[in-house]
């Protein structure tokens, strides 16, 4: 099993205000554990950064255009874009090789060169809708590599599988009347951005949403893994499935009231393999999104990551 690791200097150099929970130690963090022994296996290559035409496969040009005039050119001045989001010099150049990553990993496992990889990027995307960059993302990164995989490798059936504690609002809101698309999320409700509500279901039964309460651990979580998300896997039969692998589920995330440990992000990535083994040639390919403890992060990233390699 062949797991390619895509990663850039480039996404310390987004840089946010002090105090910001989307912040450059999270990479930091996930470095150091990457370092291990355990990882010597890992194919490791820097992601490219892709043109910016790439942005239009899921925003309008506009949107674009718009977070491109809020990127700021000044060192050390950084630009509040939306309540949440803030944009530094270098952070229209993080964003674009946060999807040139992602484009490259769809490459790969299309092509066989490798059979799943992983994205360790900042700024996420999971939150950026149609036309709109929020909740810390500037531009889908994952709703753009779905959309590449289906223009350039002639993918008819994506799955999004995102764990993410906040719901990913911005894939469901691009992918909404799209039926080739799959999304697929579990997430705390009620909690930021709001939406994620289980009779959310586009226009095909495409969008599922599997929302958990607070405070609720291990066992909520892979119950409505199984019940909705699988299900509905094995029911779409996917060509390609795309993780927006967030880790702020995690028990010590300050950002949420899930209990998840490292160990569930283990066995949910191993369950995603199975159906990948069964219907889409092992092609999984996973992105980090959110995950602000560090520790947390650390762990959960780096036991998806061990399961992804084992095979």
């Amino acid at each position: 099993m062949t797991t390619r690791l895509y990663e850039h200097p480039i996404f310390l150099e987004h840089v946010t205000p002090a105090g910001h929970p989307e912040r450059i130690d999270r990479i930091r963090a996930l470095n150091v554990a990457l370092g291990h022994p355990h990882f010597s296996g890992l194919d490791r290559k820097d992601a490219p950064q892709a043109n910016e035409d790439a942005v239009t496969l899921a925003h309008p040009e506009e949107h674009l255009f718009s977070v491109m005039r809020q990127i700021p050119e000044e060192e050390g001045e950084i630009n509040q874009i939306e309540a949440d989001t803030y944009a530094s010099p270098k952070s229209l150049q993080a964003a674009l090789t946060a999807i040139g990553g992602a484009m490259a990993a769809v490459d790969d496992v299309m092509t066989g060169v490798a059979d799943n990889a992983f994205l360790a990027a900042r700024p996420p995307g999971h939150h950026a809708e149609k036309a709109k960059a929020m909740g810390f993302c500037f531009f889908n990164t994952v709703a753009i590599a779905a959309r590449h995989a289906q223009r350039v490798h002639g993918v008819e059936r994506v799955a999004i599988v995102d764990w993410d504690v906040h719901h990913g609002n911005g894939t469901q809101d691009i992918f909404w009347d799209d039926p080739s698309v799959l999304f697929c999320s579990t997430h705390q409700m009620p909690l930021y951005p709001g939406s994620g509500a289980r009779d959310e279901t586009g226009v095909k039964n495409n969008i599922v949403n599997a929302p958990l309460s607070p405070n609720v651990g291990s066992d909520h979580f892979r119950e409505a893994f199984k019940s909705r998300v699988l299900t509905a896997l094995n029911d779409f039969s996917p060509d390609l499935i795309l993780i927006s692998a967030g880790f702020d589920a995690h028990h010590r995330d300050p950002l949420a009231q899930i209990n998840l440990v490292g160990e569930d992000f283990d066995w949910a990535t191993g369950r995603l393999m199975e159906v990948a083994d069964r219907f889409a040639h092992n092609r999984v390919v996973s992105l980090l999104e959110g995950g602000y403890d560090l520790e947390g992060l650390a762990e959960s990233a780096g036991l998806h990551i061990l399961r992804l390699m084992k095979g």
